[in-house]
């Protein structure tokens, strides 16, 4: 089984984390956003992946290679320019001659891609698109269906007197590669605004799956945040840890002083270094190659890869990005910390 990422924008929204990495890069319990979506998929049999890059494609390519070390075969096409939603599939329809799931890079789900592709078979649908319900549609793109599971309708962003439906396109599908020859070639088109219509208007069976129980668009800091807050509780799902049952996650080789003190839930990479009388915890993540300095307090945090905290430090509520480095006896909360500046978060939902 295949299935296509989009992961060439240019995350915007989530800057600064996004200034030096792809929005697909970002680290999501130690491990790129991309990495978790994909060893999720594994596990229903998804096999053969297709990237559709834009933005620092070298990053996602340096890292994932041919997707051999993560049990994957990985091919890239690479926009010249920004295709949109739609565009970006129709220029990979070459590698695309069996039914395909589709994914939108910045979204995390509990969705059981095996059943949603067990129901988008029985529909005979052309299209399937996962819906997730939220409270308040206005900032999303709404889809209206009938009784018998098919879309009849989609809005984008209505106005609150607009608001047919509380269901929102969760940015998973799967397609038929005959749709492909349906999407406009060498333009930027938007899957949502023009392709899904387009079918409608054609007679085409667009299929709607609602087994979507827990769904985030990781799109700003504090979505992202939120979903460490989720990882921790356990109402995101991630293979390898489940902290109702264990409070620390170590990957190999961290070094950690016996007078330090750990709360968990902790996630912590490999070759950690947390120095002595260290407080660390709870929720926090510390990267690959970071180090923790002697009486340092770290609550609340997110830390990248190499990331060095001077001895008594206190850091609280703040995300680290990779390499940066904290000088002795600082104090910081609500801070995004780059290697070029500081970002103050006006809302932090990690506590």
């Amino acid at each position: 089984m295949k299935a296509l990422f989009l992961v060439g924008g240019q995350g915007t929204r989530l800057r600064p984390l996004t200034d030096r990495l792809p929005k697909p890069m970002v680290p999501v319990m130690g491990k790129p956003l991309l990495e978790r979506n994909l060893e999720i998929l594994k596990l229903h049999g998804v096999n053969e992946i297709v990237l559709s890059t834009c933005y620092q494609p070298e990053a996602i390519e340096r890292y994932f290679g041919n997707g051999s070390q993560f049990g994957l075969t990985i091919r890239y096409i690479c926009e010249e320019t920004p295709l949109g939603t739609g565009g970006a599939i129709r220029n990979c329809a070459d590698c695309f001659d069996g039914t395909f799931f589709v994914f939108n890079a910045d979204i995390l789900s509990n969705i059981n891609f095996s059943e949603m592709l067990r129901y988008h078979r029985r529909k005979k649908a052309d299209v399937t698109i996962a819906v997730t319900r939220v409270e308040n549609p206005s900032a999303y793109g709404v889809i209206e269906f009938d009784e018998d599971g098919y879309a009849v309708s989609f809005r984008e962003k209505p106005a609150p007197h607009e608001i047919v439906s509380h269901f929102i396109n969760a940015g998973v599908y799967i397609f038929e590669p005959d749709v492909l020859k349906r999407i406009p070639s060498g333009r930027a088109v938007s899957v949502e605004r023009e392709v899904f219509p387009k079918l409608l208007e054609k007679g085409r069976k667009i299929a709607v799956y609602k087994g979507c129980n827990y769904w985030l668009d990781i799109g700003t800091p504090e979505k992202y945040i939120q979903a460490h807050r989720d990882g921790f509780s356990g109402k995101l799902w991630l293979p390898e840890t489940n902290f109702r049952e264990r409070a620390v996650y170590s990957r190999l080789n961290a070094g950690i002083s016996g007078t330090a003190v750990l709360r968990g839930p902790i996630y912590l990479g490999s070759n950690v270094r947390i120095g002595p009388e260290a407080v660390v915890g709870p929720r926090v993540v510390i990267g690959d190659g970071s180090a923790v300095g002697k009486k340092c307090e770290i609550s609340n945090s997110i830390l990248w890869n190499g990331v060095s905290v001077g001895e008594e430090s206190k850091l609280s509520e703040c995300i680290a990005t990779d390499g940066v480095s904290v000088k002795s006896a600082s104090q910081r909360r609500h801070m995004i910390l780059t290697p070029e500046a500081s970002k103050a978060l006006r809302h932090f939902p990690i506590a």
